[in-house]
């Protein structure tokens, strides 16, 4: 829910439905926080569920009423289940424009029996080509499971039921570009790229097991409001400001959440030691020169 005092902080803070905790609020209508961006007959509410739906007509997708500069955003979500080669299903970050910023989940659908892959990838300032990709050590169309993105000045966090898999620090020191002034909205869609996702394009949707679906039983955004209104230097000095105000605290920007913890160190050396398939650092073909994030 929002809270708003003029020109002052404006917060949203809405977690998963039909759970409980102390001090938090909590909503169990999607359509308070996203709105359908595409194929609106394709964007299904079921009860405390949103479902998006591919068939061979069309795919669907679903965005937030708000843009948020910094914070962290989860959705929970199980992927579509069976033989779903071909398809994509994606949660993402974007800002608006040719040289936009973007953190992206996608998930490559596979043949029945066969693993999902998890790609992530970054765009800063309309550039892309960051791809990683991970299997999971769970089967994500069997339950619900949560897929979040950590976002503040120092670093962005990819994470799987809290487990950190990817970590894009700020090394702007070296001349990295890092994104940080421009707010992004939160998006999901669903669509066939059977050209592409499934053993590079090799397998194709087969359209009998349509419609493919997905299916959301949560979304949380805990993220600085962008208020168009007050004009972008203003909000840039709100959003990038202390961590305080009249509603409360940006908690993603606090010390602790610059670096991650010893024990998530720990989970990440794990997820990428086991789990890890590709790694764009790590791809002299497609690379002469070194990206200059990916270190030595």
């Amino acid at each position: 829910m929002e809270s708003s005092n003029g020109g002052g902080w404006r917060m949203v803070m809405v977690l998963y439905v039909a759970v409980s905790m102390v001090g938090s609020g909590w909503c169990s209508k999607f359509d308070e926080l996203v709105q359908p961006s595409w194929a609106t007959d394709h964007v299904i509410y079921e009860g405390e569920l949103l479902k998006l739906k591919l068939d061979n007509s069309s795919g669907a997708g679903f965005v937030s009423k708000s843009k948020y500069l910094y914070g962290k955003v989860t959705a929970e979500l199980k992927l579509v289940e069976g033989d779903s080669a071909g398809t994509v299903t994606a949660f993402y970050m974007s800002s608006d424009g040719v040289n936009h910023n973007e953190f992206d989940f996608e998930f490559l659908g596979n043949r029945t029996g066969e693993p999902y892959l998890v790609q992530t990838n970054l765009y800063i300032n309309g550039v892309g080509d960051r791809e990683q990709r991970m299997d999971l050590w769970f089967d994500p169309t069997a339950d619900f499971h949560a897929y979040s993105i950590l976002w503040n000045p120092r670093q962005v966090v990819f994470l799987v039921d809290d487990t950190p898999i990817r970590v894009f620090p700020n090394h702007e020191d070296r001349g990295v570009a890092f994104p940080r002034d421009q707010p992004m909205g939160v998006y999901s869609s669903i669509w066939n790229a059977d050209d592409w996702a499934t053993e590079g394009g090799r397998v194709k949707t087969d359209w009998s097991h349509a419609p493919f679906v997905a299916t959301f039983r949560g979304l949380r955004i805990d993220g600085c409001e962008w208020a168009p209104e007050a004009g972008g230097p203003a909000e840039l000095r709100r959003c990038g400001g202390s961590g305080w105000g009249k509603e409360g605290r940006y908690w993603w920007k606090e010390k602790a959440m610059e670096a991650l913890s010893v024990h998530q160190s720990h989970q990440l050396i794990w997820a990428r030691a086991n789990h890890l398939v590709y790694d764009y650092c790590n791809d002299p073909g497609r690379f002469a020169t070194h990206p200059p994030e990916c270190g030595k």
